[in-house]
């Protein structure tokens, strides 16, 4: 028991140092990105604002090559200070005094997804919000509601609200939609219902529409109109659409259930999230996975020599499962393989790669 204690707290003290060193490098190149993003002339403290909330999330994504990277330092350590030896003279294997590294890795990971990725989607979205305001952007022109869906559009004449009960997979069909129009003093000045709303270049293409003038009307069911279609002004696009609906990492995961919920109430494809939850749930499987690989190529003697060539193979492996993961992510939400597929088979492919060169190594 108490070699296992040492060992988790040795990886956990090599883990802890080299996410510091990660954290203070990634500040620094993160800081120099912003300022050439942010040419305008930011006051420094802005630009520091900006780099420690864009921070965590790079952090987070590169967490399983840190895992890998620290195992390395730590069974390398331990090899040089014949500690490897010591503990086969005692009768531990090198799958037993494995499973406290292991275990402590997927504890962090499951910390990680519990705790660190609420941190992040706060401050990746407070991230975009302050990012947009420097920008002057106008921000997200799409919301998500339990009774559906809410559009913003503006020009230089007024802003336009627009409400739908659902819409199609990309947002430009909209159905039971009402559009509800300010002038530039902010007051409203005209409602419109209908039936159906379909997003074209330059304009919305609206049927079955009931119409109320609320300007100059004193009686606007008085004044009302049925028009079986029109043509109503929009400078909005598929793209902004399909962006305002953020990136998944922006949503705590504790949240997303939901969200995804009443994505897909509103007509939405919520795959992406979906995908997204899974990869997050396998995170703690593909940290301990990270461990198995580097384990399976540093636990030997110094002395049998290689050692660097080894070590190379080991973070190439790493690199290559993280890739992979990264690719079935990708193909997962396009639809080409199932969800669960993409999510779980990398890291338990990892893991049974390493199992088997471990059981060859370390039993023959």
């Amino acid at each position: 028991m108490m070699m296992d204690l040492y060992f988790a707290r040795r990886f956990l003290n090599t883990f802890a140092r080299l996410f510091i060193i990660f954290a203070f490098i990634y500040a620094l190149i993160d800081m120099v990105e912003q300022i050439r993003k942010f040419d305008s002339g930011l006051a420094f403290l802005d630009i520091l604002q900006l780099t420690a909330l864009n921070v965590p999330i790079g952090l987070y994504r590169i967490l399983p090559l840190i895992v890998i990277l620290a195992t390395l330092a730590l069974f390398l350590s331990l090899a040089r200070s014949n500690e490897l030896v010591v503990a086969r003279a005692a009768g531990r294997s090198g799958l037993r005094f494995l499973v406290s590294p292991v275990l402590v890795a997927f504890l962090l990971g499951v910390l990680a997804v519990s705790v660190l990725n609420p941190i992040v989607a706060a401050t990746s979205k407070q991230y975009e919000v302050v990012s947009k305001r420097h920008k002057k952007g106008n921000g997200s022109v799409l919301t998500i509601s339990g009774d559906g869906l809410w559009l913003r559009q503006g020009n230089e004449n007024g802003q336009t609200v627009i409400r739908a009960e659902r819409a199609n997979l990309d947002g430009t069909q909209l159905f039971a939609v009402t559009f509800l129009g300010f002038g530039t003093d902010g007051l409203p000045t005209y409602r419109i219902e209908a039936d159906s709303a379909a997003l074209t270049p330059g304009a919305w293409n609206v049927t079955g529409i009931k119409r109320w003038n609320l300007k100059d009307d004193e009686n606007p069911e008085r004044g009302a109109q049925k028009i079986a279609s029109e043509k109503i002004p929009s400078n909005l696009t598929r793209e902004q659409i399909r962006d305002s609906f953020g990136s998944p990492s922006s949503i705590p995961i504790w949240d997303l259930p939901a969200f995804i919920a009443r994505l897909e109430n509103a007509g939405f494809s919520a795959r992406q999230h979906r995908v997204w939850f899974q990869m997050e749930l396998a995170l703690p499987v593909l940290m301990a996975a990270m461990v198995m690989v580097g384990a399976g190529f540093t636990m030997r003697h110094t002395r049998l020599g290689k050692t660097g060539l080894m070590s190379l193979m080991a973070v190439l492996l790493g690199f290559t499962v993280f890739f992979i993961r990264n690719f079935a992510q990708i193909l997962g939400e396009n639809g080409q393989i199932p969800i669960l597929l993409a999510a779980w088979a990398p890291p338990a492919a990892a893991i049974l790669l390493t199992l088997g060169l471990l059981l060859h190594l370390e039993d023959g």
